[in-house]
């Protein structure tokens, strides 16, 4: 399939600066626009559900977009259902979100949840498409430390971008300003979680305790049999169960494992 029959959107959300909350284009959706604007240039279509007129938005379109497409959603609406029937009626072939939302629930679920209801393929840590032909599209999975996984998926197939896909580039105020924001009435639907759950802040995640990596089975060995040099420990011998217990809660939250 050609650049020229290839049909793309990619899903946009708003983002949280890390340091001052304040709204902004969020990093894995501009990456994905990026991703998108690659494959098929100004012919993207970027697609949002929330609020049209929410300011950041025109970050996307200052990255060189003639228009971004809005799915009027109030706060605490479902937006799988409308994405899912916007995507079904537009007969697309590659949809492109980020991982994780930096704003509202962030739960990482609509991908996952996008492509049970559509019934397509989901790649997770996609880093590149390289070549769709023939009804399949090749690309470039992101594994745990650097490594790369090529893939051949049929399409049409959805792609979460993490960090690992190339840096998006920088937004533009004049493109800003000049693109189009075009809005589509759309139906509404509650979401009941939203409305019964009770949102905080994510933690950091717990804290792991160190490893000790070794190459050989003689390295490996060397390091269980070697004497422990910090201080503080403590040898338990003839305790109770409980008393154990409550020794090794201690060191877990010590060592930042249990907060």
């Amino acid at each position: 399939m050609s650049d020229a029959l290839l049909d793309v959107i990619t899903l946009v959300s708003v983002g949280s600066h890390p340091m001052s909350a304040r709204a902004r284009r969020a990093e894995q959706d501009a990456r994905a626009v990026e991703l998108g604007l690659h494959l098929v240039g100004d012919r993207l279509t970027v697609l949002h559900a929330g609020n049209p007129y929410e300011e950041s938005l025109r970050a996307y379109l200052g990255m060189g977009l003639p228009a971004l497409h809005v799915l009027e959603q109030p706060k605490g609406a479902d937006a799988l259902p409308v994405l899912a029937n916007y995507l079904q009626e537009a007969h697309v072939q590659v949809v492109l979100t980020g991982t994780q939302a930096e704003t509202g629930e962030g739960s990482g679920m609509l991908p996952y949840l996008l492509a049970e209801a559509l019934g397509w393929p989901l790649v997770v840590g996609l880093a590149d498409v390289e070549s769709v032909e023939a009804g399949y599209a090749q690309v470039l999975q992101a594994l745990p430390r650097g490594q790369r996984r090529r893939l051949k998926v049929r399409l049409p197939f959805i792609g979460s971008v993490d960090n690992a896909a190339p840096a998006a580039r920088q937004s533009a105020f004049g493109p800003a300003r000049r693109g189009e924001i075009t809005l589509e009435d759309v139906e509404v639907v509650d979401d009941l979680l939203w409305h019964e759950a009770a949102l905080q802040p994510a933690r950091p995640r717990p804290k792991r305790l160190k490893v000790i990596k070794a190459k050989t089975a003689a390295d490996r060995f060397r390091a269980a049999t070697a004497k422990a040099t910090g201080e503080g420990g403590q040898i338990l011998r003839d305790v109770s169960p409980q008393a154990g217990a409550e020794a090794i809660f201690k060191v877990l939250c010590e060592e930042g494992v249990i907060r």
